[in-house]
């Protein structure tokens, strides 16, 4: 009579390990947790670029929203800083219309929303980094910092940096 209850101990201890199971797995259960946490930070109708497709930065007018402390760490080469907090879009005059913008932070969230202002400023050709500076490094992209390229990415706090699997995590 106690095998049915060993049984269903056994299977609810099954049960609540599965999640650990999957967190503990390296890199396919994460980019999944990752790119469901994306999904519902992003806003579906402002476009995105993938980190696979771009093959030369400088076809884009990069700018970095993150603040000055994150780009000081690393930034994308070549990558302009217009910050978040501090964004003004009379910082940008010698930008041009036609040319494509990429814009990029730490995930995509606050890009998505200078985005969007550029947007409305009548650039008509902003695309966010999709999983942002992240995503950039897991992709084993280029970093630099002063010139230099680097390993370190600022991941804006402990809690995000749990999505870096490439690079040295910086707070």
């Amino acid at each position: 009579m106690s095998c049915p209850r060993f049984v269903h101990s056994v299977f609810r201890l099954v049960l609540f390990f599965i999640p650990y199971y999957f967190i503990a797995t390296p890199s396919f259960s994460q980019n999944l947790a990752f790119e469901k946490l994306l999904e519902s930070l992003y806003d579906e109708s402002f476009p995105i670029v993938m980190p696979s497709q771009i093959a030369e930065l400088s076809n884009y007018q990069v700018l970095d929203t993150r603040e000055k402390s994150e780009f000081e760490v690393s930034h994308l080469p070549g990558a302009q800083w217009v910050g978040y907090d501090t964004f003004k879009l009379s910082s940008l005059s010698k930008l041009e219309k036609e040319m494509p913008i990429l814009v990029y932070c730490t995930v995509g969230v606050r890009s998505e929303d200078i985005g969007k202002k550029l947007r409305e400023a009548g650039f008509t050709r902003v695309y966010n980094l999709y999983g942002g500076i992240i995503n950039w490094a897991n992709a084993g992209k280029e970093l630099e910092a002063k010139g230099q390229a680097t390993e370190r990415v600022h991941t804006y706090s402990m809690a995000w940096g749990i999505w870096l699997e490439q690079g040295e995590k910086v707070y």
